[in-house]
């Protein structure tokens, strides 16, 4: 049996979220502005300015994204209020299993657009190129660059999202040496850009006949994948281009042919990779794209240097300034360092529940930003 009273309270505590959620979004612009872009891409020679037309229209698919979240969800909390009352006037059981369906998939939803209405920068909504580095200690580090890998894979097939391998080299004896991979879907970006910054983790090794505990270190870069509307000026004789056989994606095959490319961009030193492809022309496109977001991304980061500067900050970038720590010996224990969300569900994150720190960060990001200098 359902206890009516809590069912009430609890939806008031949705429709009380979801008024933030619409604050968030400031719901009343967002529908003027969708009729406004709606308006310019009804006029003649709209699609005369090829490159404004490409932003107008991804602009309107994102408006009517965040309009359907919030209309999809005040739908289903009405429905649930109607379920309710008819639990109310006839308790059947199968009133009863729909409306805690309901009930459950409301919450899920919710929590859902608040993270999404959080994911305001350029990019948040585009695919997300994701590179792990080991640290300094060899086996240890790249064993443990190997865990963070089979953590991300796992929380994007959760997502729903898709795993593209462009560059993966393991190591002979255990882990790997680095890896890029491509992960497909709505918001990636958004979401993973939590993820950037280096990991830390405490364990008794493996490796260590000894059995002492070791403390490893591994990096994570998170980029997005731009579109080709995106002005970024690469040119030719400022890059080296070699190529090299490939060990495979995952090490699913070793190819015969040096179909593997790697670019160096001489005047910033930025090294790419991909080996995704049997094809060196699909291989050097892909490279290419890798190096078109990896220059985004190091203009992004002089930009916050500059205004970090002048604000008067100081920012060490070091293996000692972890985003995150994973101790497993002596106790467990996993911790977020700019949030302080901690779990001692370690096996769960390992296996790809991340999904509390990237919102964890996200809301504190937020909160941040709105916080005087």
């Amino acid at each position: 049996m359902i206890e009516t009273s809590l069912v009430i309270k609890q939806l008031e505590g949705f429709e009380s979220k979801l008024l933030e959620i619409g604050e968030l979004l400031d719901f009343p612009s967002l529908v003027a502005n969708l009729k406004k872009l709606e308006e310019q891409m009804s006029q003649v020679g709209f699609w005369d300015k090829q490159e404004q037309a490409l932003k107008t229209t991804q602009a309107v698919s994102n408006t009517k994204a965040n309009i359907a979240i919030y209309r999809d969800l005040e739908t289903k909390i009405n429905d649930a209020k109607e379920y309710l009352q008819f639990y109310i006037d006839e308790p059947e059981e199968e009133i009863e299993h729909t409306l805690t369906a309901l009930l459950n998939s409301i919450e899920v939803d919710l929590n859902k657009a608040e993270l999404a209405v959080l994911l305001t920068e350029p990019y948040d909504h585009n695919n997300a190129i994701l590179s792990l580095h080991p640290g300094a200690g060899g086996t240890e580090s790249q064993d443990w660059a190997a865990m963070l890998l089979r953590m991300y894979t796992r929380w994007a097939e959760e997502q729903g999202f898709k795993v593209e391998f462009w560059d993966y080299q393991p190591d002979p004896e255990a882990g790997i040496k680095d890896a890029t991979l491509l992960i497909k879907g709505n918001n990636a970006y958004g979401y993973l850009k939590a993820e950037r910054g280096v990991h830390r983790l405490v364990r008794l090794s493996p490796f260590d006949s000894s059995g002492r505990r070791h403390t490893s270190f591994a990096s994570v870069e998170v980029m997005p994948e731009l579109d080709d509307d995106i002005n970024i000026e690469i040119k030719t004789e400022d890059l080296r281009i070699e190529t090299y056989r490939a060990s495979g994606a995952g090490g699913q095959h070793v190819n015969k042919t040096e179909s593997a490319i790697r670019i160096t961009h001489l005047p910033s030193g930025i090294v790419v990779q991909c080996q995704n492809e049997r094809s060196q022309h699909s291989n050097k496109n892909t490279a290419m794209r890798f190096l078109k977001s990896k220059l985004y991304e190091k203009e992004l980061q002089e930009q916050e240097m500059a205004l970090a500067k002048m604000r008067g900050e100081v920012s060490d970038i070091a293996w000692g300034n972890q985003i995150r720590s994973y101790v497993f010996h002596p106790y467990a224990m996993v911790k977020d360092h700019r949030t302080n969300i901690e779990t001692g569900n370690t096996d769960a994150v390992m296996d790809g529940d991340v999904s509390q720190f990237i919102a964890g960060y996200l809301k504190w990001k937020t909160q941040n930003k709105t916080k005087p200098n």
